[in-house]
């Protein structure tokens, strides 16, 4: 799969905002069987500083900054990235979950690969005993980790709701747990607290997914949506395995992974301050357009707008 990516958020504020500073993780990854063909991120205004580097991680990160004064910011990405990802394993296969726990307990590296990175509580995803104990009940003694971890993301899918009005970014955990409602990020980080609930690493990925038009209807530009799902640590012969619990699936060639951290606050594609009082717009259109090797995706996929 070559996919043609164009992200594009708009900031129009109600008064002249005189300085902005950015942190901009929109460029996708090179690694995990996905390649970054070409890339690049544009502001208007133009930053009058810009600064790329590569951190911890793995991720890309732009800082930039704007000192000239202005009423609307836009931020532009366009990539074209090719996805070529590698069958999953058998879920049968994977160790005992008990087993991929101590392993992980007494993995030696810290690399940023490392398990020891995805074991502890982060800013956005404190452990939660309500949490803990849902997620125990789809890992019994012995069972498989990648088998238990399909059946909790098949659980999630099932027992939450899909709900874009339900929470927003500063929505606690716990009350989105107890609400089962909200939208795909919040799915990731109850099924990352859930499993490292239980002593398994989880990481948080965000990215695009590659959404099909309904048979008969024409591909709506624009359509396409940031997503966001899990990565869960499955021993060291088989490494990270990502899953999608708001559309109950193992990420496949549909999926483009732009950033990968302990939770959302690590990989916020756009983050910064602005100096400036006043109300201010947010308008978000993401288009990802297959070019090459269009197939359909595993399962019929919820609408997943961040």
């Amino acid at each position: 799969m070559i996919y043609d990516i164009r992200h594009t958020t708009s900031y129009t504020y109600a008064a002249p905002v005189a300085s902005a500073r950015c942190l901009l993780r929109l460029l996708p990854r090179d690694d995990g069987g996905q390649r970054l063909l070409r890339g690049e991120v544009e502001l208007a205004p133009q930053p009058c500083r810009r600064k790329e580097r590569v951190d911890f991680f793995g991720n890309r990160v732009i800082a930039a900054s704007v000192d000239t004064p202005h009423n609307a910011l836009r931020i532009t990405l366009e990539a074209r990235v090719e996805v070529r990802r590698l069958q999953p394993p058998a879920a049968a296969l994977t160790p005992g979950w008990e087993t991929a726990q101590r392993a992980a307990a007494s993995f030696q590296s810290l690399a940023p690969q490392s398990p020891a990175h995805f074991l502890f509580p982060g800013r956005l995803t404190a452990l939660q005993p309500p949490v803990t104990a849902y997620a125990r009940e789809s890992f019994l003694a012995s069972r498989p980790v990648l088998e238990a971890a399909m059946e909790l993301m098949r659980r999630i899918h099932a027992d939450f709701k899909y709900d874009p009005e339900a929470t927003d970014i500063t929505t606690p955990l716990d009350e989105t747990f107890r609400r089962r409602s909200g939208v795909c990020q919040d799915f990731a980080h109850i099924m990352i607290v859930a499993l490292r609930g239980l002593g398994l690493p989880a990481a948080y990925v965000s990215g695009y997914l590659r959404t099909l038009p309904a048979p008969g209807r024409n591909r709506l530009e624009g359509a396409d949506a940031s997503h966001a799902w899990i990565s869960v640590w499955c021993g060291a012969a088989f490494g990270w395995l990502q899953l999608d619990p708001t559309n109950n699936m193992m990420v496949c060639d549909e999926h483009i992974v732009l950033a990968v951290g302990r939770d959302y606050a690590d990989v916020s594609p756009i983050d910064g301050v602005i100096l400036g009082a006043g109300k201010q717009k947010l308008d978000v259109s993401v288009d990802v357009k297959a070019i090459e090797g269009i197939s359909n995706p595993a399962n019929e996929l919820r609408q997943i707008n961040v």
